[in-house]
């Protein structure tokens, strides 16, 4: 792995290699938007995209896994790279805000995400939704992916679909909030002198 975890370029990239997977991330916190995602779930390619455009990141995936199987190594490990990235690339942690909360409404779905960047891992997450599989893709993936995204970022998450009925609908909901709360809980506020805790260090 490598990063630059400063405020003025905080980026990090992977590479991992298993007997399941092969994936390689580039992640830029303060990007532009822009993603170029390539994996063997198009499902998780199209929420990664969101995930990235509404978080004004910069993400890049080449990920290629042992989909005859199912999708399950390969959602798992993008959340792990992710989550390492994330956390190589805030380095100290200096200046960010740290928290957020975010709402948001696809259609008839309304998605919750709060983010405290604690460095205590934790998930909490409360969606049902009323179909086990969006196309070829397991509604429980998501579950897997953000457990990952979070243990391996060390950031609390909390995710909470609070009603739709149409599965794709909330997932993307979720996959936006979580950018957007990301983004915010990232970014610097010119008032916070050090890293925001009583604590001293995150």
């Amino acid at each position: 792995m490598s990063g630059t975890g400063t405020a003025e370029g905080r980026s990090a990239s992977i590479e991992r290699k298993t007997g399941e997977t092969d994936i390689k991330l580039s992640f830029q916190v303060d990007g532009s938007g822009i993603s170029e995602i390539a994996t063997d779930v198009p499902f998780m390619n199209h929420m990664l995209d969101l995930f990235t455009k509404h978080g004004h990141f910069d993400l890049k995936v080449d990920a290629d896994g042992d989909v005859h199987v199912d999708d399950h190594h390969t959602v798992e490990d993008i959340g792990i790279c992710l989550g390492q990235c994330l956390r190589e690339a805030l380095g100290d942690k200096k200046g960010i805000k740290r928290y957020a909360n975010v709402f948001l409404p696809m259609d008839e779905a309304l998605a919750q995400v709060a983010i405290d960047i604690s460095n205590r891992p934790h998930l909490e997450y409360r969606a049902e939704y009323p179909s086990a599989q969006v196309g070829t893709f397991s509604t429980e993936m998501v579950h897997e992916f953000l457990w990952k995204f979070a243990l391996e970022a060390r950031i609390t998450l909390h995710v909470i679909v609070h009603y739709g009925h149409n599965t794709h609908h909330m997932i993307e909901a979720v996959f936006k909030a979580l950018g957007r709360a990301l983004d915010e809980a990232t970014s610097i506020d010119p008032r916070v002198k050090g890293v925001p805790s009583t604590k001293g260090v995150l």
